[in-house]
């Protein structure tokens, strides 16, 4: 069963928003993928048991059946009765409710159903998407204006505030900062404050921040991220304090969440933009949140939108015992595939088998591909996910399969230089150098991929393994063990007030 959850906030009155979804014979006349719209039988658009038959732009056909409405609760189910497209067992629900400030309505659309084997990424895709993403712009740009008809964008970060532009004072704190690019000495802590909240802000006191690689980058200058003097840092789990004005979602004594830029995660206290937070459910606590969430979306993008992992296929990872190479490997096994760590040790080795390898490879007299190939009866990997870069991407290549996919997410190594793609026609292989950011750049997409998560990890499909924990003044040694592989599964550094952490 494969669940797909979406929500948005929108410009609006709920009363304006409810009144265009409740009818519901009229998605041709605001949703941009149904050409034309009719109920069968002519019944109502509100009664319940109608059945809306409607084209789509691409020609396919589907009939959906009302199964309840609720003017009171702003709510309605339907379930599909017949489709062109295999989405079996198709049952969703659309939920209004009020923001608390302001005019404004929060629309959460969510469905379950089945598809064929080999099928489920793709459908999914497609109904998050083209069906519920685009239906949310459609209604928004519908009901959204400001005066004199502006369009208003609620995705647009607002500007960030001047110091002591909120109500208040600043809050007292430490960050590590880097006054200059250079190795783990660089981080320092120092004292810092966080202003009130301004406008569409959030002010948080933070209890987990997580360690990811590319901290590291942002530290040395490899990538142009970090402006020293500066923090480091893209994920952490914390409390809200107290929010700024037209902030909805999120409330004093909250407990949330982020993962995304810009920097600045390596603090106690922190005052941001509340687009980029989300609220935490009960079942995932601080730690695990700041230690998976970065890369725990990471891993779901990786398996599900830049390669559709499908059963069957032969996955190889790189660094299976680290944070986001234990995910994948526990993910991509549940996904059906047949999965491959590659990793430094034997010790390590044991790790990746524990977080579901089926097979791991180590150095030895063989190189990487000719073990992988020994692995696989000669065809080799289907799908690999690189994170080492310059030293490993000569042997990922000659370790793909026909039509292999050679997915470059990281360069512990090293960068990979330029290259001749030439390299590539030995076996007709496709390559991927994906961005973070190019898959969490909206709250609804950001959203989308840690629901999911949240879901693996409810489900016991994804486990999170805290390895170490710093106080976040050592920030350095988390850094000296990350750079010397040292690790295994995720770091988190700990802020003082919030107990004694591992060193």
């Amino acid at each position: 069963m494969i669940r797909v959850v979406r929500s948005t906030v929108i410009d609006a009155p709920i009363a304006a928003v409810w009144d265009i979804l409740r009818d519901f014979n009229g998605h041709d006349r605001w949703h941009p993928i149904v050409r034309r719209s009719f109920l069968e039988e002519s019944k109502r658009t509100d009664q319940v048991g109608c059945v809306r038959n409607f084209d789509l732009e691409d020609g396919a056909n589907v009939r959906e059946r009302l199964l309840t409405l609720s003017d009171r609760d702003r709510r309605f189910r339907y379930t599909i009765v017949g489709a062109d497209i295999p989405l079996h067992d198709y049952v969703a629900e659309v939920e209004l409710k009020p923001v608390t400030d302001g005019d404004r309505t929060f629309w959460r659309w969510s469905s379950t159903f089945n598809t064929p084997v080999g099928q489920e990424s793709e459908l999914a895709a497609l109904v998050a998407t083209e069906v519920y993403e685009a239906g949310f712009a459609a209604v928004r740009e519908r009901v959204e204006t400001r005066s004199g008809g502006e369009r208003r964008t609620w995705d647009a970060a607002p500007a960030a505030p001047a110091v002591g532009q909120g109500m208040g004072a600043a809050i007292a704190g430490t960050a590590i900062v880097v006054d200059r690019h250079g190795g783990a000495e660089e981080l320092r802590p120092q004292p810092a404050e966080a202003p009130p909240p301004g406008p569409g802000q959030v002010r948080l006191r933070q209890t987990a921040i997580g360690v990811n690689y590319i901290d590291v980058y942002c530290r040395t200058g490899y990538f142009d991220l970090l402006e020293p003097p500066g923090v480091p840092g893209l994920e952490a789990a914390g409390v809200v304090v107290d929010v700024g004005p037209n902030v909805g979602h999120l409330a004093p004594g909250q407990r949330v969440a982020y993962a995304c830029p810009p920097l600045g995660a390596y603090t106690t206290v922190r005052t941001m933009d509340a687009g980029l937070v989300i609220p935490l459910p009960d079942r995932i606590d601080d730690e695990t949140a700041a230690a998976g969430l970065l890369k725990g979306v990471t891993a779901e993008f990786l398996l599900h939108r830049v390669h559709a992992v499908t059963p069957g296929e032969t996955v190889l990872v790189y660094a299976p015992a680290g944070g986001v190479g234990r995910i994948l490997c526990q993910w991509a096994n549940r996904l059906g595939a047949t999965v491959i760590g590659a990793t430094s040790t034997d010790e390590k080795a044991r790790v990746a088998r524990a977080a579901g390898a089926h097979h791991v490879i180590v150095p030895g007299e063989k190189s990487l591909e000719e073990q992988v190939r020994d692995l696989t009866d000669g065809r080799g990997a289907d799908v690999i996910y690189d994170a080492v870069g310059r030293d490993s991407f000569a042997h990922s290549v000659a370790a793909l399969a026909v039509r292999g996919h050679l997915v470059s997410f990281g360069q512990a190594s090293g960068d990979i230089g330029p290259r001749d793609i030439g390299m590539l026609a030995g076996c007709s292989a496709t390559l991927s150098r994906p961005n973070y950011v190019h898959y969490t750049d909206t709250p609804e997409k950001f959203g989308a991929a840690a629901e999911r998560l949240f879901d693996a990890i409810e489900r016991r499909i994804v486990t999170v393994e805290i390895g170490q924990r710093f106080a976040l003044e050592n920030a350095a040694d988390a850094h000296r063990a990350l750079e010397n592989r040292v690790t295994t599964g995720s770091t988190v550094l700990i802020p003082a007030e919030q107990g004694e952490a591992e060193t």
